[in-house]
């Protein structure tokens, strides 16, 4: 796996650090975030977001929240992947 950094959240601590990384070889943006509280995962659970989309969250998957102020980080991550071929 080759993860490239793209940046922290710059309004955390050394504690606490959503980061963005981009994976070359599987072409995949890699965000480490917050844990959801339990509402939200019960909201979650109980919503179809997508018509056809079973509810609720597979195993193989996860949730993760990140604050809105790392757009910028989730944008440079993207441009950085274009600009290298990727999308």
């Amino acid at each position: 796996m080759t993860l490239r950094f793209a940046g922290v959240d710059p309004n955390t601590g050394k504690d606490e650090s959503p980061m963005v990384w981009v994976d070359d070889e599987q072409q995949e943006l890699v965000v480490r975030g917050y844990r959801p509280g339990a509402e939200l995962l019960a909201e979650i659970e109980m919503t179809e977001w997508v018509p056809g989309h079973s509810a609720g969250t597979p195993d193989h998957e996860n949730v993760t929240r990140i604050p809105l102020r790392m757009a910028q980080i989730i944008r440079k991550a993207l441009d950085d992947a274009e600009r290298d071929g990727l999308l």
